[in-house]
């Protein structure tokens, strides 16, 4: 089915294995996986950002031996 995007679109950065769709799609599935470690507020994005962190933890343990799996994807 057609779409209609009736608004204003603002795409700053597509990078690597982005993925920007418009229009018809069964099923997007991710070509890569990245396992990241960010304190608090460290992720955010926007054009008028402002963050009050005064004490953060981040844990980086994980017992885990895949999390996302995509062998099959590509």
């Amino acid at each position: 089915m057609p779409s209609f995007v009736g608004g204003p679109i603002k795409i700053t950065n597509v990078s690597g294995d982005g993925t920007v769709n418009f229009g018809d799609v069964l099923q997007i599935t991710p070509k890569s996986t990245v396992k990241s470690h960010l304190g608090s507020g460290g992720g955010n994005n926007g054009d008028f950002m402002q963050t009050n962190t005064f004490v953060s933890f981040t844990n980086t343990a994980d017992p885990d031996i895949a999390d996302a799996n995509n062998v099959a994807n590509n």
